[in-house]
């Protein structure tokens, strides 16, 4: 008696997650996730970008340049002609690693000298400058014991002599702390805006605002640019705790963060109006704003370095909008990076807020229509 109808409830309730929409949802989300994080999680770094500045251009240099590109750890993006060359791409972030060969190179070779090799790296990225540190001097190494004598005179050990650039420590709070802006801002707006248009759906109240004389577009902003604010005061509050608590300082334009921050905010916000127009309920949000928000955290640079990516990972991490602004404030607030380092950035970001908010906007009408 007490179990009396515990098969039909049973059977009730088959029936009704087999037709939930969000059934599909649960199974598809960890399949994906698993796929792709697995994948792209590699802490084994490889093919660091990489600028030589050869003042030298004899054997000897070129023999270890060669060793260089030979390697699997260094990507060679090619030579410069002066050190300043190479530390204004490493600010730019075109690359990490810069070795800087000096004209009296092969001449301390031969007279059984030390021969000083500088080598920049960029700290802002802890993992990556701990791995290109330990590369460069192993490569060092190997150059001078395979250095064979020539005409009786014994080649002596080469000297690396590394500088990390903007984080000397190599401490990790410094790595961490600014990405966390980008993760911060992409969950509370993407989040929060779907979440509020799923709510309003769900009482009612949205189908009630459309059949007012308020138009679409001005229903749109106006649920956005609440959201909008809020999202560049938590900027301006988590910079201030970087600050404050970590001691991380803001090496470029303040201004120029909370623009491109602001320009950040548009894409973020249109996926949350994208995700409220296929979700039905705040349990269906959740789900899918955890789908987008987990590839923001893993895929974006901001945890796992995008180089040691497969490279089909590394392509869709191309098309995650945090990707971008990761690389925004790493090099506004580490390096001291202006807009004429970040304009590529810039405009990608550009693109995705036209795109995403263009997409959302019609998706969003075509629902409450």
């Amino acid at each position: 008696m007490i179990l009396r109808g515990f098969g039909a409830i049973i059977y009730k309730e088959l029936l009704q997650v087999r037709r939930d929409p969000s059934t599909r949802i649960v199974f598809m989300i960890p399949i994906v996730q698993l796929i792709i994080f697995g994948f792209a999680i590699d802490m084994d770094i490889q093919h660091i970008r990489t600028v030589v500045c050869d003042l030298n251009r004899g054997i000897e240099s070129r023999r270890l340049v060669e060793r260089l590109a030979n390697t699997q750890t260094f990507d060679l993006l090619g030579q410069v002609d002066n050190p300043e060359q190479v530390r204004r791409m490493i600010v730019a972030g075109k690359a990490k690693v810069g070795f800087i060969i000096p004209p009296e190179f092969a001449s301390d070779l031969l007279k059984g000298k030390q021969a000083l090799v500088q080598v920049l790296i960029d700290g802002s990225d802890s993992v990556v400058a701990s791995n290109a540190l330990q590369s460069s001097r192993s490569i060092a190494l190997t150059q001078s014991s395979g250095g064979a004598p020539d005409a009786g005179i014994q080649f002596s050990s080469i000297d690396i002599r590394p500088r990390v650039l903007f984080n000397p420590d190599l401490l990790s709070a410094r790595f961490y702390v600014p990405g966390l802006i980008a993760i911060i801002l992409q969950i509370i707006t993407t989040l929060l805006t779907a979440f509020a248009i799923v709510r309003e759906r769900e009482r009612g109240t949205l189908e009630q605002l459309v059949v007012t004389p308020v138009s679409k577009l001005a229903l749109i902003i106006g649920k956005i640019v609440p959201y909008f604010f809020i999202g560049i005061l938590e900027s301006i509050f988590v910079l201030l705790i970087m600050r404050i608590v970590f001691g991380v300082n803001v090496e470029g334009s303040v201004f120029l963060l909370l623009s491109l921050s602001a320009l950040f905010l548009l894409p973020a916000l249109a996926l949350g109006i994208l995700i409220s127009t296929v979700a039905t309920n705040q349990g269906q949000a959740m789900q899918l704003g955890f789908l987008i928000i987990l590839p923001s955290v893993l895929l974006s640079g901001f945890a796992f370095p995008r180089e040691t990516m497969p490279f089909p990972i590394y392509l869709i991490s191309c098309i995650v909008p945090a990707t971008y602004y990761v690389q925004i404030v790493r090099g506004i607030i580490l390096r001291g990076a202006g807009l004429w380092a970040l304009w590529p950035q810039t405009l990608v970001l550009a693109g995705f807020a036209i795109v995403l908010v263009t997409l959302s906007a019609k998706r969003f009408r075509k629902r409450i229509a």
